[in-house]
């Protein structure tokens, strides 16, 4: 299990309360930001992005299988995530640990609540069959912020993602038929900000230091309206939050959010112009 000195933690959290941290970021700023579609051949779509250090691989299959009983008019989706132990050494191999399903179920609920899929388009027939999106995600390498850095390769490999072709006479996938349909997908693009709190501040993308020597984190999910809309939120660990401070995280993603919205897009659709 990954550690962090006491003393470790006293110059971050230091550091962090004056605006400053090791690498020279603001506590606005991103690392660098890398998006590679060309990951798998056999996936419906697939995604490695890189956000500093910290790398993970997303993939997206589809499947038929039977609607929810409370939605027999739409289709499923899925989301799991696998956080390796080559990426650290404070996971474990096994049955899945509370970090890697609650990266999941964020991610599911972000893309759920924001309606990017549409999931009615995703019916064949109702109340008997519909088409299952399934998103995998592998941590690669842990330097903080998994999260966010999930989240982005969920949304790529989502957007790259082509339906096979589905033989309504057999009434099944046909693997080996060319298709170009795509997931059907809305404008309502979710972006992901996990906002860490440390004593009076709120900074973004914490490294994996900043990450343990945080006192806790809100979570925001936001769709692109004038202005923008939180399709999803949630507190991690046991911080408590003034109103005033939550409105200062709460500002903290929206002032931020034109300019990463804007990168994570461009880097997107370039490497989709590069697949064609």
């Amino acid at each position: 299990m990954i550690e962090t000195s006491t003393l470790t933690k006293s110059a971050i959290s230091e550091y962090i309360s004056k605006g400053k941290r090791f690498d020279k970021r603001q506590l606005s700023e991103f690392r660098n930001l890398s998006i590679d579609l060309a990951l798998s051949k056999k996936a419906e779509g697939g995604a490695k992005v890189k956000l500093g250090k910290t790398e993970v691989w997303v993939g997206v299959k589809m499947e038929i299988a039977e609607p929810y009983p409370d939605s027999p008019d739409k289709g499923n989706l899925m989301v799991t995530a696998e956080l390796l132990p080559l990426s650290s050494s404070k996971y474990e191999y096994g049955p899945p640990k509370f970090n890697a399903i609650e990266i999941g179920r964020l991610v599911d609920r972000g893309i759920r609540e924001s309606k990017f899929i549409d999931f009615e388009k995703l019916c064949i027939k109702e109340g008997e069959k519909v088409w299952a999106v399934i998103i995998d995600i592998y941590s690669i390498n842990d330097d903080g912020n998994l999260l966010d850095a999930a989240f982005i390769g969920a949304l790529a490999a989502l957007k790259s993602a082509k339906m096979p072709f589905y033989d309504e006479k057999k009434e099944k996938i046909d693997y080996e038929a060319e298709s170009k349909k795509k997931i059907p997908l809305t404008k309502n693009i979710p972006i992901n900000f996990s906002i860490h709190k440390i004593k009076n501040s709120f900074f973004l993308d914490p490294s994996i230091e900043e990450e343990l020597a945080s006192e806790g984190r809100i979570i925001l999910a936001f769709i692109p309206d004038s202005p923008v809309k939180i399709c999803s939120m949630q507190k991690g660990e046991t911080m408590v939050v003034s109103t005033d401070e939550f409105n200062k995280a709460i500002k903290l993603a929206e002032d931020k959010y034109d300019s990463f919205f804007s990168e994570v897009m461009k880097k997107i659709d370039s490497e989709i112009l590069k697949l064609k």
